[in-house]
């Protein structure tokens, strides 16, 4: 796609929206074309942006970088360049550690990763898939180290991704000058181009 299907609206289109929107500031330094476009219907914009910022609350051990880089590996597992660029940025924004930045590729076998860690991004990897891949080995690794909470939160975190994967694929959604210099920077190596973001 040359053009995005639908074009996003000017930062300060809607003034609920735009006031909302300040809490992408904090995330990624802007506000994303995604949330730009949807505000041609404010309730889509409005209700998903205080999804985000529910889904993304910090309650303790699903620390903020951590929910970033789950929604990488689900953004992986779904092919969205839009999104994978998006939560890298903010993992790094967040505070995850560069070696684990480093090797995301790798979480299964890499010693920058946790035994917790790792059973939260495989479960991020086979519930992002199509068919859905969760199964007993899945849920009862993921028991093993997380609470029923800790669960809700992850499982938030790979939904809010889901919606936003197809939203920006189907949408062809530009990527911002910040998003496409940290994907050349940090993904390109790993198969990332911006694709139809450009």
């Amino acid at each position: 796609m040359s053009l995005p299907l639908v074009a996003p609206l000017p930062p300060d289109a809607n003034a609920e929206v735009a006031q909302l929107a300040t809490f992408f500031n904090e995330t990624l330094g802007f506000c994303p074309n995604s949330v730009l476009t949807m505000q041609h219907r404010p309730a889509i914009a409005t209700a998903f942006i205080e999804l985000n910022k529910a889904v993304m609350a910090n309650h303790g051990r699903v620390s903020n970088a951590l929910k970033r880089l789950i929604g990488y590996v689900s953004s992986l597992a779904a092919g969205c360049q839009y999104c994978q660029a998006h939560t890298m940025l903010a993992a790094g924004r967040y505070g995850a550690e560069q070696e684990q930045m480093d090797h995301i590729w790798e979480y299964a076998t890499h010693a920058a990763f946790s035994p917790a860690e790792r059973a939260a991004l495989d479960f991020a990897v086979a519930a992002s898939a199509v068919p859905n891949a969760v199964n007993d080995t899945i849920a009862s690794n993921l028991r093993q180290h997380w609470n029923e909470g800790e669960i809700v939160e992850m499982l938030g975190v790979i939904s809010l991704f889901g919606y936003l994967n197809r939203w920006n694929d189907s949408m062809g959604t530009h990527l911002e000058p910040g998003a496409v210099a940290l994907g050349e920077q940090q993904l390109a190596g790993h198969g990332w181009t911006p694709g139809k973001h450009a």
